[in-house]
């Protein structure tokens, strides 16, 4: 096959949704609207310029044989897949999805409660892992591309750096979970891949 500069790929746009992972949300088997988020989800919004970032992950133990000086075959011990990005919009659900906690309206009044317009985030000392499903959309033009995790748990929190020169980000790596035997899937509508032809 030769050399094919058509074939470079960038990703200079896209989005990521995240839903709570329930048994009603119906996870996406398509592409979509570009910038529109699926059914029962919600934007992420702004990312930095880092982008995301896609890790699959195989673990393997070689097997060796008496008969041989070099393994006969591998065997499976783990696999992953993980997402990190640092989202830099300062809303609702990436607040909530960084804190690990869902904010609630301060009330007063008596005998009939008001709300303040204060909210409140408690941070437990045990807190609950939620599990959430997450899909991570990117283009290049009218090449689009899907990842979707169906099961999937936030798996570390990066620091948050208060400054007076650069915008507060919430980093965040978000684990993929088994679902029936799933990590996630990919989609996509570039031409990498022969058409099957009846």
């Amino acid at each position: 096959m030769a050399n094919d500069a058509k074939k470079i790929r960038f990703a200079p746009n896209g989005s990521i949704y995240v839903a709570p992972a329930t048994e009603s949300l119906t996870i996406p088997a398509d592409l979509g609207t570009a910038g529109t988020a699926p059914t029962g989800y919600k934007a992420l919004g702004y990312v930095d310029e880092g982008g995301v970032t896609l890790t699959p992950a195989i673990e393997t133990q070689p097997v060796n044989a008496w008969q041989s000086a070099t393994a006969v075959l591998y065997n499976v011990t783990s696999a992953s897949f993980s997402v990190k990005a640092t989202m830099q919009e300062t809303n609702e659900v990436t607040t909530e999805l960084f804190w690990g906690a869902e904010w609630v309206e301060i009330m007063s009044g008596d005998p009939t409660p008001v709300g303040t317009g204060v909210f409140k985030l408690d941070l437990s000392s045990t807190p609950e892992l939620k599990e959430i499903s997450l899909v991570v959309d990117w283009n290049q033009g009218a090449i689009r591309n899907r990842v979707v995790i169906p099961r999937a748990m936030i798996s570390d929190r990066g620091a948050i750096q208060l400054s007076r020169t650069e915008n507060g980000k919430f980093e965040l790596t978000i684990e993929a979970l088994d679902s029936a035997g799933s990590l996630g899937y990919v989609l996509t509508n570039d031409d990498i891949v022969e058409a099957v032809t009846p």
